[in-house]
């Protein structure tokens, strides 16, 4: 299956301080990948590296190279707004604005450009359709977003992603502020989902990654230690720090 982002020799450092220490990590299209470790590993940091996230941070020097399909995502005639358009990010915080549901869904699409009123419905219905919430919402589009349950505010965002119709998108501890049944029907959505994007997700929920995802990589330490099928790193992990990582020796 062809690579749908790839990175290379990867360094991150936060002034003179190196978080990320020099690996190599690809993605497949049409699959969950799922980044694993624990706390302070480095694997969120490099997550927002696969939508330039960490340029809105001071002191930050990264390099290496980072690829969307043959484009170079670091390179000086980006335009970072259309890169993270096709690279969307939902956080571990559910974040709508504090607007209506719809205007929630369309913000993306109207700073882009502008769409017919009835380009711009039918946008918003399918994706709150894709985030499976249009159900919940549908009567109450004009109400805030914020007033909904974490689970929906959380679909909300995803929503807010998908009507930019994005390649890729990336997932920042998307459950851990969710209760049990929220966490599944976001995991089900993303499983539907995958059909049509690549999705990479970073998770602390070691069940949830052996649940949906098709790749997972450890990151210790600001390393990447290994990155293999899901099904093989949780049943037979090449290296003992993931073995003793997954049997709760550390972490």
């Amino acid at each position: 299956m062809t690579a749908i982002m790839t990175s290379t020799d990867v360094h991150l450092a936060y002034g003179a301080k190196e978080a990320l220490h020099g690996f190599d990590l690809s993605f497949k299209q049409h699959e969950i990948s799922a980044l694993i470790g624990p706390s302070g590993c480095g694997k969120s940091t490099y997550l927002r590296c696969l939508n330039r996230m960490n340029d809105l941070l001071p002191d930050v020097t990264i390099t290496g190279t980072f690829k969307l399909g043959a484009q170079d995502i670091y390179a000086a005639k980006v335009d970072v707004v259309t890169l993270r358009q096709r690279v969307g990010m939902v956080f571990q915080q559910p974040n709508p604005f504090p607007f209506s549901v719809y205007e929630n869904v369309a913000f993306g699409l109207n700073v882009v450009g502008h769409y017919a009123k009835a380009d711009l419905d039918q946008r918003v219905e399918t994706s709150l359709k894709q985030a499976a919430v249009w159900d919940e919402v549908k009567d109450h589009l004009t109400e805030n977003a914020r007033t909904f349950s974490g689970g929906q505010q959380q679909r909300i965002c995803l929503a807010r992603v998908l009507a930019a119709q994005p390649e890729v998108i990336l997932l920042d501890e998307p459950t851990s502020a969710l209760d049990p049944i929220s966490s599944a029907k976001i995991e089900q959505t993303l499983l539907t989902l995958k059909a049509n994007y690549s999705i990479i997700i970073v998770t602390h929920n070691l069940q949830q990654a052996a649940r949906i995802s098709d790749q997972t990589a450890f990151f210790l330490n600001g390393q990447l230690v290994e990155n293999t099928p899901t099904q093989q790193i949780f049943i037979k992990p090449q290296q003992k720090t993931t073995s003793d990582y997954l049997n709760g020796k550390f972490g």
